[in-house]
């Protein structure tokens, strides 16, 4: 009777911190953009910066922003995959090289899971509204 209890413990202990982060913390996401914030802004407005303008980019179809000279890279990607989900910016954000080799971005990613969560509820608060 215990051993079964202890196993469902142990899931539980297993699978809740993940559960509990899953879809990130805006505010520490907001620390976490701090990697980006040398060639990105989310304020309205603001494209004087060596990469786009990121306020409303969940949801928004790729390498759709007028204002912003996307690599061919970056171009070829966008005919292929659409719009900018947040599974897609999570798998972007772990390794920008390798989702899209080629691209102009110099940034290597945000390896931890959790900070990539964050960051994407971070931007998801920047993008309501649009």
């Amino acid at each position: 009777m215990i051993r079964p209890l202890l196993h469902a413990l142990a899931l539980l202990l297993t699978i809740a911190p993940a559960i509990a982060w899953a879809d990130g913390d805006p505010v520490r996401g907001e620390r976490v953009f701090q990697y980006c914030y040398a060639c990105h802004s989310v304020q309205a407005g603001e494209t004087n910066l060596p990469g786009p303008n990121l306020r409303g980019i969940v949801g928004r179809p790729i390498a759709a922003r007028e204002d912003f000279a996307y690599s061919p890279a970056m171009r070829a990607f966008a005919e292929h995959e659409g719009r900018w989900s947040e599974a897609l910016l999570d798998r972007y954000l772990a390794a920008p090289y390798k989702l899209v080799p080629k691209t102009s971005m110099s940034f290597p990613g945000v390896p931890e899971e959790r900070e990539r969560a964050d960051l994407i509820a971070y931007l998801r608060t920047m993008s309501e509204g649009q």
